[in-house]
């Protein structure tokens, strides 16, 4: 099983204060022969001010990873071993409710399949008001006009 690797910025871009901490993530799939480790033990974190990026091959569990920390994995697919924590807070512990409101609101994902990614047949400023909208209450024309921070 090939583990994706991370890139990391220049360590002036770093603030030190963590906003993700992963630690021994691993992940199992229910066969017919048994369980199988799909993801085996992911460290990985995320100081505030700073972007991860993670790379590998096709199949190498990359995106499995990132839906496993907000919950959203597959039928017969589970964390089973590990801690995923955002701000603080443990995302595995999280009752449903809390974790909805962090999906979107604080948590967001951008897909690596191009045809899943956007909606072809929504206007991009409307996908992207979305989540202003459902997750901070703001009205269509104010999330228009919200600024982009990155």
């Amino acid at each position: 099983m090939m583990m994706a690797n991370t890139i990391r910025p220049e360590p002036s871009a770093r603030t030190g204060e963590r906003l993700l901490d992963v630690k021994g993530l691993t992940i199992e799939i229910e066969t017919r022969n048994g369980p199988a480790t799909i993801v085996d033990g992911i460290d990985l974190h995320v100081d505030k001010g700073e972007t991860l990026g993670i790379v590998g091959e096709s199949g190498c569990g990359k995106s499995l990873t990132m839906l496993s920390m907000m919950r959203l994995l597959p039928n017969k697919i589970h964390v089973t071993k590990g801690e995923a924590n955002f701000a603080g807070r443990d995302l595995q512990k999280m009752s449903n409710s809390e974790l909805r409101k962090v999906r979107g609101g604080e948590v967001g994902f951008i897909f690596q399949d191009p045809m899943t990614s956007l909606n072809p047949v929504m206007r991009i400023g409307q996908q992207l008001a979305e989540p202003l909208i459902y997750h901070r209450g703001m009205s269509k024309a104010e999330a228009r006009s919200a600024p982009v921070n990155f």
